[in-house]
């Protein structure tokens, strides 16, 4: 008993230890925007805009991860790969299909974008939903590290399907939502295109919450991500939530897919850092927490957009290695996340 209560303190010392030095290095992170934003606050502010449109994005792709995992307890690779493919699927339908140029008409644009995403999102909720039947449903009940193998596959499969019909080329399109001051505040000035993402992403995040929390299906995923036998005895149908949860993460990857194509070109490979930087948003969050998945994004924006945009960084040589330092350090300090909760261990 004695040797028990020893350890037992010993582990309470070294989490105190750990939590101190997590807090101070939250600390002096603070510190540094509170004196950035001081040298120039209006630089400050034009940048961060910039990190919290991104963040906006990568909230989307973030949720698909954090959806799967909440139900399936699997980190879905694969989801970069679905999102950059369904950019490429758009930028095919806006270009080809609706012959959509720089001299469209306002109009006709927003139709156009309103069709693109009519087909994708419902396209590749199936695309997502066929994944999981044929790739993760048989592996439900192997040991975890097949499905996460099997994950990475379905990453390289996708990947590999998108440069098959793409080639290695970038795709991008015209600058249908114009880069002109939408709201300018000062010298602090938000574009049209900003603007749009926001326009885009806000109603659809506040969809899917209500979805999740309002609705029969809703409820149903929240049940088996809590306990899959128990939601089975009590008459859910755990293959349909699950299929249904895949779908969900499907069409965000699809509406993530045009807005970042509305505001960057895209090619095979650009869901596969983007993807990096969206599951680090959602285990920054709190992988399995939807609020947590955007709070973590937002912060993983504003992160890259200041160490990019501001003067005495490292630049945007050292995003990727920052980023994963942020990985890191949370897996370490926090490993349930910002808004995440502790479970008891052995749990």
């Amino acid at each position: 008993m004695a040797t028990a209560a020893t350890a037992t303190l010993q582990r309470v010392r070294q989490a105190s230890i750990i939590d101190a030095i997590g807090i101070a290095l939250l600390l002096l992170a603070i510190g540094w925007a509170v004196f950035k934003f001081a040298e120039d606050p209006t630089r400050f502010i034009n940048v961060s805009i910039i990190g919290l449109t991104n963040g906006a994005i990568y909230g989307v792709v973030a949720i698909g991860y954090t959806l799967v995992y909440g139900i399936l307890q699997l980190i879905n690779f694969a989801h970069g790969d679905v999102f950059a493919l369904s950019g490429l699927v758009a930028s095919t339908i806006i270009l080809s299909v609706l012959g959509m140029d720089a001299d469209t008409g306002a109009l006709f644009v927003v139709f156009g974008l309103a069709a693109t995403l009519a087909i994708t999102v419902p396209g590749f909720s199936v695309v997502n939903a066929t994944i999981e039947r044929i790739a993760y449903k048989p592996l439900r009940r192997a040991p975890r590290l097949a499905p996460l193998i099997t994950a990475v596959g379905v990453s390289f499969i996708v990947q590999n399907v998108s440069l098959a019909l793409y080639g290695v080329d970038f795709e991008s399109v015209p600058n249908f939502i114009p880069r002109t001051a939408a709201i300018t505040i000062g010298d602090v000035v938000i574009q049209w295109n900003k603007l749009a993402v926001f326009m885009i992403v806000i109603p659809v995040l506040a969809l899917l919450t209500w979805f999740v929390r309002s609705t029969r299906q809703g409820k149903a995923m929240r049940a088996v991500s809590q306990d899959t036998d128990a939601s089975a005895m009590l008459g859910i149908d755990v293959n349909r939530t699950i299929s249904v949860t895949f779908m969900l993460a499907g069409g965000l990857a699809a509406v993530a897919g045009l807005v970042y194509l509305l505001q960057f070109n895209m090619r095979y490979d650009t869901g596969f850092e983007l993807g990096l930087i969206a599951f680090t948003s959602a285990v920054l969050g709190g992988i399995g927490n939807i609020p947590g998945a955007v709070l973590g994004a937002v912060l993983i924006g504003l992160v890259q957009a200041l160490n990019e945009g501001l003067d005495g960084t490292p630049g945007s040589d050292w995003t990727r290695t920052m980023v994963f330092g942020i990985l890191i350090l949370i897996l370490v300090f926090r490993p349930q996340g910002i808004l995440g909760e502790r479970t008891p261990e052995g749990a």
